[in-house]
């Protein structure tokens, strides 16, 4: 495969469509919706599954080579991990979901470097996940930008 091609165009339609729930709830938020507060934990649910489907990726991108050591292992159970402790906050009713927003959007646009550095994507995956890593990461920041709107 030349890097360019590797991905079908029904891979990179349905990775594009994944932005459309967290648009929706930016979008909820901004027209001021009676539904802004389902928007906001909804958006933060959608990013923390998002975030944790890509340790999947990783686990199975690493089962896949054969040549995986422990640490990709290791680093592929991260983001559940810390999807899970930044809900914590709202479970004992600390400030959420601001700040929990904004860390998770962070971790999701540099997640590419995690692929980058475990070295098993192709260059077209990556292309993508950079540009679905940075559309989902921005949007996932917005939303903890305007939770002060909401809560």
């Amino acid at each position: 495969m030349d890097g360019q091609t590797s991905l079908s165009p029904a891979a990179r339609a349905f990775g594009y469509a994944g932005l459309l729930p967290q648009l929706i709830c930016l979008a909820l938020i901004l027209m001021g919706h009676e539904w802004r507060y389902s928007a906001l934990a909804g958006g933060f649910a959608y990013a923390a599954a998002i975030f944790s489907f890509l340790g999947g990726v990783w686990w199975g991108q690493a089962v896949q080579s054969g040549k995986a050591t422990a640490g990709a292992y290791g680093v592929a159970v991260v983001p559940s991990l810390l999807a899970v402790a930044l809900f914590l906050p709202w479970t004992f009713g600390w400030d959420w979901p601001g700040p929990a927003l904004l860390y998770l959007g962070a971790l999701i646009m540099g997640s590419p470097l995690i692929d980058r550095a475990l070295g098993f994507a192709d260059r077209a995956f990556l292309r993508l996940r950079w540009h679905l890593s940075i559309g989902l990461g921005g949007l996932t920041i917005a939303l903890g930008l305007l939770a002060d709107r909401v809560v």
